[in-house]
Order: structure tokens, then sequence, then C-alpha cells
């Protein structure tokens, strides 16, 4: 059985709301911020950011993007449950399966890790696997590069004022400054090998 389907790892995606407030609270914690401060400067509302920091609300991919840049950390430092050692080898099944907004599954995306969040990597790659009617929040944009290759599926890219049609084989690359989205288009889930540097997630 894979192990991304075992009730272990449902269980490791249900306590990711847990652990990205934790450690969101520890970043501003550390730079000494007050929680209006924080939600003045990411443009949110004081309330959901209680309410994310203790677990009981997920923010969208857009706010986390302004919370770590604001709090000046990583995304992926946010979700890892650990910043052990670096690896070489990640074998399938044991990789580490993440959803952004686990609270609100109807987006229907998940991030595998190819490579595992580590301060030493600098470049990031995941598997995004998009079900059926699932989409990105967003756009997004932020500093970097992206390049990604279908695994699966037919997704639809924007990319600044473009619009892609794509589908198993087919390759992108773009700067990351660009906002970009994406969406499954297809009847069946679509996955996409996406890496992007520096590390953002």
């Amino acid at each position: 059985m894979n192990k991304m389907n075992t009730p272990e790892a449902q269980d490791e995606r249900a306590l990711a709301p847990s652990r990205l407030g934790t450690r969101l609270r520890l970043a501003r914690q550390i730079l000494g911020m007050t929680l209006k401060a924080l939600a003045t400067a990411a443009d949110c509302s004081e309330s959901l950011l209680s309410k994310i920091e203790n677990g009981k609300a997920s923010p969208s991919l857009p706010m986390l993007h302004r919370l770590v840049e604001v709090l000046g950390t990583n995304i992926g430092w946010m979700f890892e449950e650990s910043d052990g050692d670096e690896g070489i080898i990640f074998r399938a099944g044991d990789r580490p399966l993440i959803a952004l907004d686990p609270l609100r599954r109807g987006e229907g995306i998940s991030l595998e890790r190819v490579i595992p969040y580590s301060p030493g990597h600098l470049l990031q790659c995941n598997i995004h696997h998009i079900e059926a009617d699932g989409e990105s929040a967003g756009p997004i944009q932020h500093a970097g590069e992206e390049v990604g290759y279908i695994l699966a599926g037919e997704i639809e890219l924007m990319v600044g004022e473009r619009t892609f049609q794509l589908a198993q084989g087919d390759s992108f690359v773009f700067k990351s400054e660009l906002p970009h989205w994406y969406r499954n288009i297809g009847t069946e889930r679509a996955s996409i090998f996406w890496v992007n540097t520096p590390a953002t997630f």
C-alpha cells in the first residue's frame, strides 16, 4: 500500500494546521512582533491570524506567502516536522505529503515532497497533485524561477497575462515574479513535477 494513503499519512495531513500555527507563532515571537503588528504587515485580520496560530484556521497560499515574507522565513520550514540532516535518497511512498489548506479540501491540492525542505537546498522540488476541479490559490508572485513537467492529467496554467493548456508530457518555465496560477481542467487527477529556486514552500 502507498504510504501516502494510509491512516498515518492522513493523520500527518490533519496535523498540518497545528504545526503551521506553532511555527508561525515561534517565528513571530523570535522577531518580538505582536499579533497586531504581523497582521497589519501581512494585510490580514488579527482575529484570523490568532485562529491560524491556534490551529483553528488555515491561511490561503497568498496569505501564507505574505506572512513568511514579513517573518523572513520559508513556507517549507512552516510545514516540515523537523529540520534534520539532509538526505540523498527519498524512496517512493516515504516522501512527505502536505496540504496547504487541509481544512478546505475542496481546493484539492497536495504537495508531495521530492526534496524535503532543508536550509541547505538551493532548489525546491514537489509533485503537485491536483484533484478534478482543484485549483491553486492566487495568483501569486515572488522572487525566483520555476520549471514544471506534467506527469499526468490536463491543467490550465496562467503566467502573467497569458494562459496555457497543458497535458501529460508538456513542460514550462517562467520567472516567479510573474503572477501565476493553475487549475485542473480534466476529469481525473493531474500531477505536476515542479521545481523552483530559491525555495519558497
